[in-house]
């Protein structure tokens, strides 16, 4: 689970950084000496999935390079209630002032990890994958697509700029031909301008509209938006039957929880995306504690 680059976070560390200390930490300048020294034990308080630990490490960069984790446990890691994920030794005043702000993005991220392990280990067994959407803070979109990596989830699309999905806004001021014309042309207008998307996908909310774009060769994916599972099996198997001997997956999305996942993973489609991995995800209970060393 490759991390994404500093530079893909640096701004918000620093934006973090100026909000939350701005002239400097008034508490610790009148209760801790300028030069006393300590230690913190980064601890999980209920059980979790580990996720930001680099970006710990560039947090404590930022404040103050003296700062130094020791015994790091790596990101992916379940983490039981108690369990630490790191100490952090040096300048006192600079760990206090940094506790925040690290403790905001480790327990965000290891939020995501955990619900997208959740999700994960409800479809254990079947063929589905899930996946996340672009429904994520903005800003935090390479972190939060990190997390649900390290949660066992795998990534959609990173933006606009990578893949196709063509859904009904973008066909809705044709006014005429049929579905089926209308990729076919979008494709061709695609081969125009040389790009080179990662895959194709389309949307369908009806088996009519399944069966037009599965007609259409250079069609990777089909998203089912809002499908019933009974609807998806029926979906699966016009796949199979019109599809014989190509692959184009189907994924289901919209409105799918922890309590629904596991009936349209058993659908047979292939992809289930999420935007409640990011989008409504609840920040783990994790915090620093004084070390007594």
């Amino acid at each position: 689970m490759e991390p994404p680059k500093p530079e893909h976070y640096q701004t918000l560390i620093e934006l973090a950084k100026q909000e939350d200390l701005a002239g400097g930490d008034i508490t610790s300048k009148v209760t801790i000496g300028a030069d006393q020294a300590g230690a913190g034990k980064v601890v999980f308080r209920e059980d979790g999935v580990l996720c930001g630990m680099p970006v710990v490490a560039e947090v404590l960069r930022y404040y103050n390079k003296k700062l130094v984790m020791k015994n790091v446990k790596p990101d992916g890691t379940f983490m039981p209630a108690g369990t630490v994920a790191t100490t952090i030794r040096g300048p006192l005043r600079s760990l206090l002032a940094s506790e925040r702000v690290l403790l905001n993005f480790l327990q965000r991220l290891s939020g995501i990890a955990t619900q997208t392990a959740q999700f994960v280990e409800a479809i254990h067994g079947t063929r589905a994958k899930i996946y996340d959407t672009r429904k994520t803070t903005p800003g935090w979109r390479a972190l939060e697509k990190y997390a649900v990596r390290c949660g066992g989830g795998c990534n959609h699309r990173q933006g606009l700029y990578d893949a196709v999905l063509i859904k009904d806004n973008h066909l809705v001021n044709v006014s005429s031909g049929s579905l089926k014309e209308q990729l076919a042309a979008a494709i061709a207008a695609l081969q125009e301008h040389s790009a080179h998307p990662a895959f194709i996908e389309v949307e369908a909310d009806t088996l009519e509209q399944l069966a037009e774009a599965l007609h259409v060769k250079e069609v990777d994916i089909v998203l089912l938006d809002n499908m019933p599972p009974v609807k998806l099996s029926e979906a699966v198997a016009l796949r199979d039957r019109i599809c014989s001997g190509r692959e184009v997956e189907l994924e289901a999305s919209g409105g799918i929880t922890l309590e629904t996942v596991r009936a349209i993973a058993e659908t047979g489609v292939e992809r289930i995306s999420v935007g409640a991995l990011t989008h409504s995800v609840r920040s783990l209970d994790i915090g620093l504690d004084r070390d007594s060393e």
